[in-house]
């Protein structure tokens, strides 16, 4: 990826979306047609946004964060390092079905949104999902999560705790809990892939 590393006037940086941009972009890169319309939700810093869409050329990228800052940071990272298939920010709130964008989408990604939010966000994106994706779209979720029958990583067990220190509407969410919601809506858990940090990523497709 061609991604800046320093951000530019305006911008944030994460480095947990720089370190972690390379695995997420392999397991898009095999999952993702080559060619749509994709709706990133809780962009956050915007460096996602810029190293994915520079990576897929093929694929119209819309970025969206509910937050102004995050919007503005987004849009600074577009401005200095975004291709010409990056379009600028959206105003995408999950718990607000009013700033939904239209679709069809070929696929929605949301990374590490849902164990910062209440869970009302996480119904939301599903039921986004739902009415946005395309038949077969991709809804990609990346972050932490718990599984039954696999021990949580003392380190998630640490991030859980603050979470929930920080909110008590936060915390790691179980993927049994998110894949009953998104069957719910309509999608189905087709896979589940282990990444690095003891982070997972879920491939869910509408039916």
């Amino acid at each position: 990826m061609n991604s800046p590393t320093a951000a530019p006037d305006g911008a944030l940086a994460s480095p947990a979306a720089q370190r972690n941009a390379e695995p997420i972009l392999a397991v898009l890169r095999a999952h993702l047609p080559a060619r749509g319309r994709v709706l990133e939700i809780a962009a956050g810093s915007g460096q996602h946004a810029v190293a994915f869409s520079t990576a897929l050329p093929g694929l119209d990228w819309t970025p969206s964060d509910p937050s102004p800052q995050a919007r503005a940071s987004i849009a600074a990272w577009r401005g200095a390092a975004g291709p010409a298939n990056l379009n600028p920010p959206l105003e995408v709130d999950c718990l607000d079905p009013a700033t939904w964008p239209d679709g069809p989408f070929a696929a929605i990604t949301c990374i590490n949104m849902i164990h910062i939010s209440p869970w009302a966000a996480t119904e939301g994106l599903m039921a986004l999902a739902q009415r946005a994706l395309a038949p077969g779209g991709l809804l990609f979720l990346y972050g932490p999560y718990r599984e039954a029958g696999v021990q949580t990583a003392p380190s998630n067990e640490a991030f859980d705790a603050d979470l929930k220190r920080r909110d008590p509407a936060w915390g790691l969410r179980d993927v049994a809990d998110v894949a009953a919601l998104a069957k719910d809506h309509g999608l189905a858990l087709t896979l589940r892939v282990a990444m690095p940090a003891n982070n997972l990523s879920l491939l869910l497709r509408r039916v």
